[in-house]
């Protein structure tokens, strides 16, 4: 397999792209054994670093991400994985991109942008 720069915790950021658009969906991070597994698979696999795991992303959502292609930076620490999202939504929020708020121009509010594909409590349950 490849080398790369993982961080002192032993993870290396993942940028989840849109392979037709190239809208960044989600910013995660992997291990060596979930980079291995996406290279595997074919699925996009990451290391939770709340959970403390592994994790197939879409594996309780059903919104997974099949891989395209993956690039890593000139500096071998940075992934970008260029993917087709299924299912309509990347972020736990329910949203099809992590990055759905805009930050006002004078820096002191957020604003959604998008509209939810899941209701999170009916996928994820309260938590």
């Amino acid at each position: 397999m490849i080398e790369c720069k993982f961080n002192s915790e032993g993870l290396i950021p993942v940028i989840a792209q849109d392979y037709k658009t190239g809208e960044v969906l989600m910013l995660a991070y992997m291990d060596k054994d979930a980079l291995a597994k996406t290279i595997e698979c074919k699925k996009m696999c990451y290391y939770s670093r709340s959970r403390k795991k592994f994790w197939v992303k879409g594996e309780t959502s059903g919104n997974v991400q099949l891989v395209k292609e993956l690039f890593v930076d000139c500096d071998k620490d940075t992934i970008v994985a260029k993917v087709e999202q299924v299912g309509g939504a990347a972020c736990h929020e329910g949203y099809r991109t992590c990055f759905y708020r805009k930050i006002s121009n004078d820096g002191n509010s957020l604003t959604a942008i998008g509209e939810r594909v899941f209701d999170p409590k009916d996928v994820y349950g309260d938590k």
